[in-house]
């Protein structure tokens, strides 16, 4: 319990200095996959239980997975309902992404279903999260101060209110989504077009006037996609996940088979 508290704590701290930070992106549930990803040298894994079939139970073990190899672990619900948030939590999450962030009124109701009282709301249930009774006390005295919450910024309204979300001084990062972005404004799967990109520049200054972490996924990692993004004054970025680095595989040997035949 202290050895995940202290990681939690320290990447708490790096979102909030703002340091350079990478990310493994989980969409498969099977232990060994968990296992690989955990030995990357990611700062944190982020778990995707909005777009995959990764049910709560197979988020409790990736969770279990990653923090035994000492990567915090940040699951993204497929909602804002707390039919999810409060288990996901329980299960011992070190925090969360929260998918499309529009307004400051559903950043408060993340803010209640994730704070204990007296910031939020959370109910004081006993699981994994505190060692199953064991380890209650710390982690109920420690979780307000040390969880992290990533907002996630997807559409246009999410961008025209962020600055005013950010004032409400919750959120420890902003991740930009950008595939949801270009499809808001009529350009789906277009994430390089040059007006999506100009929004990703909006988003990045409101960020870096509030001082919070931004960062997005890289679907092509390479260095130099990578430095673009740091050139862009990303703070963090999320490289890939396991299904890209299957499909990306696959694809390669598709190519070579096409080749030869």
């Amino acid at each position: 319990m202290l050895e995940i508290l202290k990681n939690r704590k320290l990447l708490k701290n790096k979102f909030l200095k703002r340091e350079k930070l990478f990310g493994g992106w989980v969409s498969f549930s099977q232990s060994s996959v968990i296992e690989i990803l955990s030995y990357v040298g990611f700062d944190f894994l982020a778990i995707d239980m909005e777009h995959a079939p990764i049910s709560l139970s197979d988020s409790q073990n990736i969770i279990r997975i990653s923090q035994s190899y000492e990567v915090p672990c940040l699951p993204r619900p497929v909602s804002h309902s707390n039919d999810w948030i409060k288990p996901i939590l329980d299960f011992g999450a070190d925090g969360l992404f929260i998918t499309t962030l529009e307004n400051e009124e559903q950043l408060k109701n993340i803010e209640n279903l994730i704070k204990y009282p007296p910031i939020g709301k959370r109910s004081y249930g006993v699981n994994r999260a505190q060692v199953y009774g064991f380890e209650n006390k710390d982690y109920f005295n420690n979780w307000n101060e040390s969880s992290i919450i990533i907002g996630q910024i997807e559409n246009i309204n999410g961008i025209e209110n962020l600055d005013k979300m950010l004032s409400m001084n919750i959120l420890d990062g902003v991740m930009i989504g950008p595939y949801d972005l270009a499809g808001s404004m009529g350009y789906p799967g277009e994430v390089n077009h040059k007006d999506v990109i100009l929004e990703c520049k909006k988003i990045i200054n409101i960020c870096d006037k509030h001082k919070v972490s931004v960062g997005t996924q890289v679907s092509d990692v390479s260095k130099a996609s990578i430095n673009q993004l740091f050139d862009m004054n990303y703070t963090y970025c999320i490289l890939g996940s396991d299904l890209f680095l299957m499909w990306q595989s696959a694809q390669n040997l598709k190519n070579l088979i096409k080749h030869f035949k």
